[in-house]
């Protein structure tokens, strides 16, 4: 079983460390103690809350789409020269680069302050735990 410190609890599911001790004190998680006697929870318990609120934002598009990874945001920076672009979106505590040509961010307006959706479909994640 993973034991997760309140405040790495925290800062995954982007609360404050105050949010995750009221959830605690309102039996959402359940404190436990890891082998040095900190305060922490459950590895699991605390993904399936995070995965209870995760809020995902509302499709514009009357379409359906393969793509399931999708994140809204704003703009945080635009960087472009004469044929590619690369726009960086900040989508709550996470970060999404894209790198596209200049000519769509002209098209779509992209500049810093918008708000944007990335949308990504990828068959190459790769996924790395602490050892």
């Amino acid at each position: 079983m993973a034991h997760i410190r309140i405040s790495d609890a925290s800062r995954y599911l982007g609360v404050s460390d105050d949010t995750v001790r009221r959830w605690i004190d309102q039996g959402v998680l359940t404190r436990q103690k890891d082998e040095s006697g900190r305060a922490c929870v459950d590895g699991l318990e605390l993904a399936k809350v995070a995965a209870s609120n995760a809020v995902l934002p509302a499709d514009p598009a009357d379409i359906g789409r393969s793509a399931r990874n999708r994140f809204t945001g704003i703009i945080t920076a635009v960087t472009s020269d004469t044929v590619m672009s690369q726009v960086e979106i900040q989508c709550g505590i996470n970060r999404v680069v894209s790198l596209l040509s200049t000519e769509a961010v002209r098209d779509l307006g992209l500049e810093p302050g918008k708000v944007a959706t990335a949308v990504i479909k990828s068959t190459n994640v790769i996924v790395e735990v602490p050892r």
